[in-house]
This record gives structure tokens, C-alpha cells and sequence, in this order.
């Protein structure tokens, strides 16, 4: 079962969103400090659809131990909100003031990012994306020894995906399997084109072919795509769902003394010459987005460079 958040939703704009996705038929996570006000939204969400699930979880966000401990509440739940309401919540909680996190990918398409960066621009707020990858050891890793010349040149970097069925079994929700909204290129592609883009540079793409169903409204079943990265290193991209396979997902950086492969999302593998593929453990401890968001850090994925890969996701997703 998936969750919306709503943060602030005791009153005022926070109040107003939770009515609005209310009426979207998403079930609700409601935070704030005043518990009475939730409970009394709570009964008149109730009273737009009986059906819907509707958790309190009282709140002050102003105190990070606060902050920390909702984050780790909510690890239980299924969260998502569809990319097509990104730019309205984006623009109300940077009217009001508010810096703001989101969710990959940035938007539903490049128009509505731009949108999203404008309001965090005229507001003169922060913003920050949720690219777990970027706080991964394994991650770190990868792009520490694909920099510092131990797997040699680079010569190739490329994408490899493949999921027996799209929507997942958990992802049962209908905007995932949507040609406007959902499908693997936005779900799964925007982690590893953002640490294309942050380890190596643009990426240009000279040719690609996605492949759709016959119903209109149903998102991609394939990908093929290829390009530069950064004026010289090729990269491949390659995506398949319904495929007679257990789902596996390799990124991998081609150098002439190795190759290094990031699979299933934590996995990190080194392959040498004349020597077997190996896993390479015990990496060094990151700091995690909570300690980079109260730190203000560099190392944060704001919405400009959001806007980035949506724009490559846009051009990958076109007929």
C-alpha cells in the first residue's frame, strides 16, 4: 500500500494539499505538532473517501532529533507521490518559504522542472533531491577508483536493466505503469544518470529506440540508447521488462586495467585481467542525506541538476 506525506498538515497550504490527494484517493501520512487538528483532518479526509488509510504522526520539524526520528518511522511505508503533482506542492512550500525535498524523478517532464526551479529561485530556498546512490559506500567507491586510475582509462560506461514485470509486484499502483508518469526509464534510470552526470560529465545522446505497447496510456516495455558522456567515453544504455529473468540491474564502468560493476543497486564488483570477478567490501562510512541536508553541502543534488536528467529522461522517453 502506498503513502502521500504531508507535512505542516494542520492547517493552511498543508491542510488544503492533504484534501487535494485526498480526492486523489491516496491513502495519507499527516505530520505536524498539533494533534487534535490532524485528528479532526483526519475525519474530514474520512469523509471524502471512508476507504482511504490515514496515519498521524505528530511532529515538530523544526528539531532535527524530530526530523530524524519521522525518517525513521516511515521506513515501514510505501511512499510515493505521482511526478505530475511535483511542481504544485514544489511551488506552494517555496511560496511559503520552505526549502524543499523531492522525490525522483524531478517532474513529469522538463517544462514542469523548470517550473520547480523557478519557484525555488524567485524564493531564494534550498532544494534537494533524493538520490539514495549518493550517499552509498559502494557508490563512493565506484567513483573513487574510476577516478583515481586503478581500473586505468575509461573506455565504456553502460547500463544494463531487466525486470520480469513493470510495475513490480510492489509497485501495484496505477501511475508507475503510466506512459505520462511512470515506467523504468523514470522510476530506475534518474539514480544512474545523475551519477553519470555527477562522476563524469553531460551526456549527449546520438541515437535511441524505446519501445511502447499498443495501449496509449501504458509506459515503455524496452530501451536501447547511446551517446558520449562528457565529448569522448561511449555509454550504452539498455532496458527490458517482461523478460523470462529474475530483475537485475548492472552499472558498469569499462577501464583498460578493470572493470567495475555496480549491481543491484549495493553490490560492487571489480573484474581484472586474468583474475575472477571479485566483491569488494568493507568501504569506508558516508554521511547520509539528513546529515548533508542539516550540513547545507555541495554534495546535495539540487533541482538544476534535477532538471539535467529529467531532460535526458524526456529525450530517452520520446517516440
Amino acid at each position: 500500500m502506498k503513502y502521500t506525506v504531508i507535512t505542516g498538515a494542520s492547517s493552511g497550504i498543508g491542510y488544503e494539499t492533504a484534501l487535494a490527494f485526498a480526492a486523489r484517493n491516496k491513502n495519507l501520512i499527516l505530520v505536524a505538532r498539533r494533534v487534535a487538528q490532524l485528528a479532526e483532518l483526519k475525519e474530514a479526509i474520512h469523509g471524502i473517501n471512508a476507504e482511504l488509510d490515514v496515519v498521524i504522526k505528530p511532529a515538530d520539524l523544526s528539531e532535527s532529533e524530530q526530523v530524524h526520528k519521522l525518517y525513521d518511522s516511515l521506513k515501514e511505508y510505501d511512499i510515493g507521490t505521482p511526478p505530475a503533482s511535483h511542481a504544485a506542492i514544489a511551488k506552494q512550500a517555496a511560496d511559503a518559504g520552505l526549502n524543499v525535498l523531492s522525490e525522483k524523478p524531478l517532474a513529469h517532464n522538463a517544462e514542469a522542472g523548470e517550473q520547480m526551479v523557478a519557484a525555488i529561485t524567485e524564493n531564494r530556498v534550498r532544494s534537494a533531491m533524493h538520490f539514495p546512490l549518493m550517499y552509498s559506500p559502494a557508490v563512493h567507491e565506484m567513483a573513487k577508483r574510476s577516478k583515481n586510475g586503478s581500473i586505468g582509462k575509461i573506455i565504456r560506461i553502460e547500463l544494463q536493466t531487466f525486470f520480469p514485470e513493470w510495475p513490480r509486484a510492489w509497485q501495484q499502483t496505477p501511475w508507475i505503469g503510466s506512459r505520462l508518469e511512470g515506467g523504468f526509464i523514470r522510476e530506475v534510470f534518474p539514480h544512474y544518470l545523475q551519477l553519470i552526470h555527477r562522476i563524469f560529465g553531460d551526456i549527449a545522446f546520438a541515437e535511441h529506440h524505446v519501445n511502447y505497447p499498443a495501449q496509449p496510456d501504458l509506459c515503455e516495455t524496452g530501451l536501447i540508447a547511446y551517446g558520449l558522456v562528457n565529448g569522448s567515453t561511449p555509454v550504452l544504455l539498455t532496458g527490458l521488462s517482461g523478460v523470462g529473468q529474475e530483475e537485475l540491474l548492472q552499472f558498469k564502468i569499462y577501464g583498460t586495467k578493470g572493470v567495475l560493476t555496480l549491481e543491484n543497486w549495493s553490490q560492487l564488483y571489480l573484474a581484472e585481467k586474468g583474475r575472477e570477478r571479485i566483491q569488494l567490501t568493507g568501504f569506508e562510512k558516508v554521511t547520509g542525506l539528513f546529515e548533508e541536508m542539516k550540513a547545507m553541502s555541495t554534495a546535495l543534488v539540487p533541482f538544476e541538476e534535477g532538471l539535467v536528467i529529467q531532460r535526458y529522461i524526456d529525450q530517452l522517453t520520446a517516440e
